[in-house]
């Protein structure tokens, strides 16, 4: 089976680390630009009567372990659980599926009909298959259980950053990377209040550190 290429992600974060770990939950803006194969607006016809979207996608992962478990790093790295239990990048068909919000869909020129998202938990250039709506009636489901990851929901870090650092960023880039960094892009098995981590975002060098329950940005450059 072969699948094409029907449009690409771009948004600010050029690198894996610091991606937010689950759709939805940041306020990361992104576009949604398609291959020019794909950019008869007949396509995108009514898609405007919807809030939300499923993009399926594709992992650029690269070399990593495959196999039928996987340790997720949110169980500390040395928990093991079957591959197909978790959101695990490493599986046998490279695939991502996302759920994000739909901000606009606007004409560009040279690009045909653009669609602004929000909350992607991609990379910038992510190859994307097939764009279906989200159907509120058929897709939700308030009595599912978590698994593993119901423990985690909720939990944030607070985020501080300097006025002088925040200053070194367009104020429109400053929820999306805020919300990013409450999620705590950290390995969980990584719990070093000393060490600066470093993240890509919006064409800076992002620096911080974590102590405790907070984030503390030392550098934008």
């Amino acid at each position: 089976m072969e699948f094409k290429t029907i449009a690409r992600l771009h948004g600010d974060f050029p690198e894996k680390f610091g991606v937010p770990r689950q759709s939805g939950l940041t306020k990361t803006l992104s576009r949604v630009v398609f291959e020019p194969e794909f950019r008869d607006p007949n396509a995108l016809r009514g898609i405007e009567e919807y809030s939300h979207l499923w993009l399926l996608w594709r992992f650029d992962v690269g070399e990593g372990e495959r196999g039928p478990t996987v340790r997720p790093p949110r169980l500390g790295g040395n928990k093991r659980v079957g591959v197909f239990a978790t959101r695990s990048p490493f599986r046998p068909n490279p695939i991502g599926l996302s759920l994000v919000r739909l901000v606009k869909a606007e004409k560009e020129p040279g690009l045909g009909v653009v669609l602004t998202v929000e909350g992607a938990d991609m990379t910038d250039g992510t190859a994307i298959f097939d764009i279906k709506p989200y159907l509120p009636y058929a897709d939700c489901a308030p009595e599912a259980s978590g698994g593993f990851g119901e423990a985690l929901k909720g939990a944030k870090l607070t985020v501080e950053i300097p006025p002088s650092e925040a200053a070194k960023l367009p104020p429109e880039k400053l929820p999306a990377l805020i919300s990013a960094l409450e999620q705590d892009p950290r390995p969980a098995y990584r719990d070093e209040p000393d060490r600066v981590y470093g993240l890509s975002y919006a064409g800076r060098q992002v620096r911080f550190t974590v102590s405790g329950a907070t984030a503390t940005v030392v550098s934008v450059e």
